[in-house]
């Protein structure tokens, strides 16, 4: 027999009872990725735990708050409480994104009359989705939005699995093609509260920016990222002037 025609033999050394991909996770490779895999798995479930304990004790502490607003809201005008509007979650399952009502009522069908009426309030919602003029907004509602009060139902959000404390800003399904390739990857996370750009100038940055800071989130997040959003996030709303909240 020529045993150069013999096939080379596998000298690493068998694991007795276990498959071969058994030892491939077995090498220092695998366990390499394993053990990121558990770091990443922990790190969620840290973040999901820190959302509900923040979130439970925000419902309970700020009662008197809400109520505060609820009141508010109830006597600037006429209309409900609050204004659900349907947002793309993670996966690009669509929720209810929950905020204290800020303007009149029947404020979408009144938006359509008021693009109709101006090329250039036309183009500012082109731009960014947003009206920095918007005659649709109460007296009340540019003072919630300001302070970001408004947004304190979102922490029902937060309970129910739909958002997070911290993540990319929630969408409406109209902006999804702004951000091209990159939507998958950004909807492969909850949504947030707060988010880089929250806190970064909100609507006074371009669409492109806001993108942007979506996908830096989502390709740096951490605990630590997220506690660092948060305690921007708190110098923002103690000091609203000029926070690009509209």
């Amino acid at each position: 027999m020529d045993i150069r025609a013999l096939p080379p033999m596998d000298r690493r050394p068998r694991v007795h009872g276990c498959s071969r991909q058994a030892e491939i996770r077995a090498t220092p490779q695998g366990i390499d990725l394993i053990d990121l895999a558990a770091r990443v798995l922990r790190s969620q479930r840290l973040k999901r735990l820190m959302d509900i304990t923040v979130a439970a004790l925000a419902l309970v502490v700020g009662i008197p708050l809400f109520l505060v607003v609820a009141l508010v809201v109830r006597r600037s005008s006429p209309g409900g409480l609050f204004y659900v509007q349907r947002r793309l979650g993670r996966g690009h399952k669509p929720f209810g994104c929950i905020k204290f009502r800020t303007m009149v009522h029947g404020a979408d069908r009144q938006l359509r009359k008021t693009l109709k009426t101006s090329a250039r309030l036309q183009e500012d919602f082109r731009r960014g989705f947003k009206l920095k003029n918007d005659p649709r907004i109460t007296s009340v509602g540019h003072m919630l939005r300001r302070t970001s009060l408004d947004e304190l139902p979102q922490f029902l959000n937060i309970l129910r699995g739909e958002m997070s404390l911290v993540g990319p800003r929630p969408i409406v399904r109209a902006e999804v093609e702004r951000y091209g390739d990159a939507i998958d990857r950004v909807l492969s996370v909850r949504p947030g509260l707060t988010g880089l750009w929250q806190v970064s100038g909100r609507n006074n940055l371009t669409y492109a920016q806001r993108v942007a800071l979506d996908l830096h989130y989502v390709s740096r997040r951490s605990l630590v990222l997220d506690l660092v959003i948060l305690w921007r996030t708190l110098g923002v709303v103690l000091s609203p002037r000029d926070n690009g909240a509209y």
